[in-house]
């Protein structure tokens, strides 16, 4: 093996905590670079976060111009082009492409493409995308390496050649029966935006109803709001086996209560859960030792078992969103200045990008069940919320958990329009301590969708013994 060229940090994958580490230690003075296999930036910006929302934003405009007689506006008849459709996504993606290469050569970070993988510790081999390998060694390492999505081993699914949400981002014709194996965020929020470009589409879902992390309420919300579009849904279904090939006649042969049946498609789209890139990195090598289901071990400060290593984003475990890989370049950031930071008891907001999209943060009812907490809730449907009039977009509600014995906010969830955003005023209060009265009794402003805050807390019981 050739002598090594040496970096004072090495980081393996330019996900969205990695490449922010790099630019912060590069302009910080630090001789640092980035090896990345194939997408500059991650997955976030190419594949996955981004551009799904790309597309489900051209599933909305599709959606609008087939209902714009009842807003008063006359139009002809609405075809999708999926071709203009995938290369709107991908000029936002080589935009965003440039920016993350302006970035890297600001910062003064290398940023080295190709397969790296471990060949001794803090040591790795890089087989370049264009020819040839560089050996590089790190004073520290940091692992970024990310998950890719899961194809479970069904028979005869492999051999079908399954979409996954990569390959449901580059059609080019719509598809004219999309079968989703998986009730989760992504096989949800493809489900509806193919609905509404115009495929029949069919949910297959293992458990017993979508969504399963959520509440029923929630969970049963979703439903009906897919359901009312005309989207199929099959739950508590077991998939014997899949047969036929993607693209062009696919069968799935499933078993519910109702017994055995085969379900018939031109695509199928597998959104099953996500695999961590783990294998055949080395990491044996190199000293960092995996859990059972091949993710990274990482303790709270993000270390690995291996000295000077650390992992950032889902391949170490970290719940699977972009903003919380950026919050793992926070704590490793922040430790390597001096400083104690670590990823206990943080407070992890999400949403799932379905129209009406879901956003929630804190508690849900059952995990506050699980836990023995007592609680106080609130519940709101969307209609009473006067901007949901104005835009003839009522489903949904909001409600929110508080402690029985207290005024602190445990939990908020809402499905309706930009629940995101109501979230985040949540979860600021929640950061902040304030008691959920302090948003009962804001001025906010009319008519906006957070503005329903305050009749959902106007509703909250009193404490036992305590007035209004």
């Amino acid at each position: 093996m050739a002598d090594p060229e040496r970096f004072d940090a090495l980081i393996l994958g330019s996900g969205e905590g990695g490449k922010y580490l790099a630019w912060h230690l590069a302009r910080s003075g630090r001789r640092t670079a980035v090896i990345e296999r194939r997408l500059v930036g991650g997955a976030c910006p190419n594949t996955n976060c981004l551009p799904s929302k790309n597309e489900i934003w051209s599933a909305k405009v599709a959606d609008l111009a087939r209902h714009a007689r009842q807003f008063g506006t006359t139009t002809g008849p609405v075809a999708v082009d999926m071709v203009q459709v995938r290369q709107r996504k991908r000029d936002m993606v080589a935009g965003l492409v440039d920016l993350h290469l302006q970035l890297y050569k600001a910062s003064g970070a290398e940023l080295v493409m190709g397969q790296g993988c471990f060949v001794a510790p803090k040591t790795l081999e890089v087989r370049l995308n264009d020819g040839g390998s560089r050996v590089m060694a790190g004073d520290q390492v940091f692992i970024n390496v990310g998950t890719h999505p899961a194809i479970p081993g069904i028979p005869g699914l492999e051999a079908a050649l399954p979409l996954t949400n990569i390959e449901a981002l580059e059609l080019d014709e719509l598809p004219d029966h999309l079968l989703v194996l998986g009730g989760g965020y992504v096989g949800l929020e493809f489900a509806q935006a193919y609905r509404r470009f115009g495929s029949r589409v069919t949910i297959i879902e293992h458990g017993p109803r979508l969504a399963g992390r959520e509440d029923p309420d929630v969970a049963d919300e979703v439903r009906r709001v897919l359901s009312d579009e005309g989207v199929d849904i099959v739950v508590s279904a077991t998939v014997h086996r899949v047969q036929g090939r993607s693209g062009q006649a696919v069968g799935v042969v499933v078993e519910t209560s109702q017994g055995t049946r085969t379900i018939e498609g031109s695509h199928i789209l597998v959104a099953t859960g996500r695999i961590p890139n783990t294998a055949g990195a080395g990491l044996d090598v190199a000293g960092v030792a995996l859990n059972d289901h091949g993710f990274i071990q990482v303790n709270e400060r993000l270390e690995t078992s291996a000295p000077d290593v650390w992992a950032i984003g889902e391949c170490a475990g970290s719940p699977q969103f972009t903003h919380v890989s950026f919050d793992d370049f926070r704590v490793i950031r922040d430790n390597l200045a001096g400083m104690n930071r670590s990823t206990r008891d943080r407070l992890v907001p999400y949403c799932m990008f379905t129209d009406p999209p879901l956003g929630r943060v804190g508690l849900s009812e059952a995990e506050a069940q699980r836990q023995g907490i007592a609680f106080r809730i609130a519940k709101l449907p969307m209609a009473f919320v006067l901007r949901t009039r104005t835009l003839d977009e009522t489903k949904g509600f909001m409600k929110m958990l508080i402690a029985a014995d207290s005024d602190r906010i445990l939990g908020f969830a809402m499905v309706g329009p930009e629940a995101g955003e109501v979230m985040a005023v949540v979860q600021t209060a929640m950061l902040a301590g304030l008691p959920f009265t302090a948003l009962r009794d804001a001025i906010i402003a009319h008519p906006t969708m957070a503005e329903g805050l305050g009749p959902l807390l106007s509703s909250v019981a009193p404490r036992p013994g305590n007035a209004r």
